[in-house]
């Protein structure tokens, strides 16, 4: 047995004995021994019948089960790797973990391109001053964010960054939150990168928030999610319907590299639409994520909606700056749906591909 998921298991076991949850949520805590690799077997069984129990996950044959098992096997060996790489986040079973990594793509969905370039409408945010931010801040108080949502298995996580970077524009525009409509975009949107030929929004195989800013803009704006609720499928028609725009682009603009105009366009424009390389989220529970080494390569499409002085790690037992990013794989991940990652060093590719957008007034 690997000893790094031995020390995997039994750091899950501590946190499942430390941690005030419901018993639904609690790693059945059994004595391990390093002598008897069967009673690790009946751990990892154990971790198992939990994961399926919370999840609510059925097989459909004694075969498929059995294959499942295998893949969250190798996924808690994922884990334990990942925590020893990133040791100030906690890392731990979730739902993704009878996944394969090609399923796991599929929660994904961000275009990558080896060069980042905007459509020619996409302007270049003015530099803004930064003397006076805040020192902490987070517009899920102030009331410009709506509930975390839930992209299924469809590599939509565009249309949600985008939305919600929307929706926290038209909230500073008319002082109301409307929950927009992801499957608008998934169903109506074709805009194609300006920079790279073939390469347009395409539903639930993937898109970019820019070129979305850019359809919205040109359709006039997006309906309310409940006049055009989300299906996690791209099989529909486009059933736009311009008479129930609740909320259009004005403009939107490109933000520079540099984390102090991040965090003012954040304070002073909304929530912004941002790309993350998403590899360590599949383990994801809670936690300051500041991985040794991530990847920059963009996969993910997020809404960076606060940021934080200080994260308390229990891990290095250091205190942390970090950006507080919502997700869009339902509140049953990470902190209630949301993730924090350190700033500073351009973690997993997060200050790469950062979007403010501006909302139009609608009276």
């Amino acid at each position: 047995m690997d000893p790094r998921l031995f020390f995997f298991i039994l750091f899950s076991l501590f946190i499942a004995s430390t941690c005030d949850e419901s018993n639904n949520d609690m790693i059945i805590r059994q004595v391990v021994s390093d002598e008897n690799n069967n009673k690790v077997m009946n751990t990892l069984e154990s971790h198992f019948d939990a994961f399926k129990h919370k999840f609510q996950k059925l097989y459909a044959s004694k075969e498929e089960h059995d294959y499942r098992f295998s893949v969250f096997k190798a996924n808690m060996q994922r884990a334990s790797r990942n925590q020893i790489l990133d040791p100030s986040a906690v890392h731990g079973v979730t739902q993704f973990f009878d996944m394969t990594p090609r399923e796991f793509r599929k929660h994904l969905g961000l275009r990558s391109r080896v060069k980042v370039k905007f459509p020619s409408d996409a302007s270049k945010a003015p530099i803004l001053p930064t003397d006076n931010l805040p020192e902490d801040f987070d517009w899920r108080d102030h009331g410009a964010v709506t509930p975390v949502k839930n992209q299924g298995s469809c590599g939509s996580c565009w249309s949600f960054s985008t939305t919600g970077a929307l929706e926290g524009a038209n909230f500073l525009a008319t002082g109301k939150l409307e929950s927009l409509s992801e499957q608008q975009l998934v169903d109506c949107d074709h805009e194609c990168d300006p920079e790279e030929q073939g390469s347009c929004d395409a539903g639930c195989n993937g898109g970019l928030m820019n070129s979305a800013f850019e359809y919205t803009l040109k359709a006039g704006g997006l309906m309310k999610e409940k006049d055009y609720p989300y299906t996690a499928t791209d099989h529909g028609t486009c059933k736009f319907d311009k008479s129930k725009v609740v909320a259009s682009v004005s403009n939107f603009s490109v933000v520079s590299l540099d984390e102090d105009q991040i965090a003012a366009n954040l304070v002073k424009h909304g929530p912004l639409a941002v790309a993350i390389n998403a590899a360590y989220m599949q383990t994801y529970i809670g936690g300051v994520s500041c991985p040794f080494v991530c990847s920059k390569r963009l996969d993910h499409g997020v809404l960076l909606v606060g940021y934080g002085a200080a994260g308390y790690s229990p891990i290095r037992m250091k205190e942390k700056p970090y950006w507080i990013i919502k997700n869009s794989w339902g509140e049953s991940w990470g902190e209630k749906g949301y993730y924090k990652i350190c700033k500073g060093r351009n973690v997993c590719g997060v200050d790469s591909m950062v979007s403010t957008v501006a909302a139009v007034h609608h009276h």
